[in-house]
């Protein structure tokens, strides 16, 4: 009786079905007529000719010819698999050689939107999806603004390497970096590889490591949004909400002067309301 889980896997594998039948029946590791596979598989024999002819071609099985019939014998599964292996490897090699190049060309022919966007026109985008794909849009904003980036932030994840880099380099090159954090501790933080519940310790360390990098910060209790505004220009604003599945939370970018100056006052409303970090490590707040 052939074994249905190894079926199943072959079918998995890319194998068709009466071909991971025929797989199964030569396992039995003797020499078999075509009369007696088919018989095995409970398989018409006709029908199974020219899967024999394409396992002695992929050298899974011996082709033995005697006086009567011609018969098949399986080698070790060991190579096969091997070779199968192999066979796969060198298919995603082929292909990830095939998606750089593509990236590559497909990068020099894309526009970045500064070069595209008309910063007349009242220009509001819509970003839905995984928040790695929403992160590189706001990336991309943050690395073409040229003199002051304003933020408010409720703390939900990890700052990457990529933003502390921006960050930075925005300083250096004189531009003026402000944000004000929520010093509510509903977030996780990396701890010996772990993600793991915040508490105050880590959050100072946080706000220390931002401030190192050459921002100046500031820290509320009020229930601030999650916004930036860059240059007074372009406001990205994250739309958090824990009733909303991660995969479909979203983000907006408006890009219109009187708005993203509208923002700036707000923000500069609770930045004149909030304390600075030495502040916060005296009060409990």
């Amino acid at each position: 009786m052939l074994n249905r889980e190894i079926i199943e896997n072959l079918k998995n594998l890319g194998f068709k079905e009466y071909e991971a039948k025929v797989f199964c029946a030569l396992l039995k590791g003797r020499p078999m007529s075509a009369s007696e596979i088919a018989k095995e598989c409970k398989l018409i024999r006709n029908s199974i000719y020219d899967t024999l002819k394409s396992f002695v071609e992929k050298a899974y099985c011996n082709e033995i010819e005697t006086n009567t019939v011609l018969q098949y014998q399986l080698i070790d599964p060991d190579v096969i698999f091997d070779k199968i292996e192999k066979d796969y490897s060198d298919a995603f090699k082929t292909k990830l050689v095939l998606l750089k190049d593509t990236q590559r060309k497909a990068k020099a022919l894309y526009m970045e939107p500064a070069e595209n966007t008309n910063d007349n026109d009242v220009n509001i985008e819509l970003i839905r999806g995984f928040n790695k794909h929403r992160m590189a849009k706001y990336v991309e904003i943050f690395k073409h603004a040229k003199h002051e980036v304003n933020g408010m932030f409720r703390l939900k994840g990890i700052v990457t390497e990529e933003i502390d880099k921006i960050s930075k380099k925005f300083v250096k090159q004189g531009g003026k970096l402000r944000s004000i954090y929520s010093t509510s501790l509903d977030f996780r933080i990396l701890k010996g590889g772990k993600l793991k519940q915040a508490d105050k310790g880590d959050f100072i360390k946080l706000c220390e490591f931002f401030i190192s990098s050459g921002e100046e910060i500031r820290l509320t209790k009020a229930n601030i949004p999650n916004i930036a505004i860059f240059d007074k220009k372009i406001v990205f604003t994250n739309l958090r909400d824990k009733d909303i599945p991660k995969h479909r939370q979203a983000d907006i970018i408006v890009k219109n002067s009187n708005y993203a100056e509208q923002m700036a006052e707000l923000f500069q409303f609770h930045w004149n309301n909030s304390i600075t970090l030495d502040e916060y490590k005296l009060n409990n707040i």
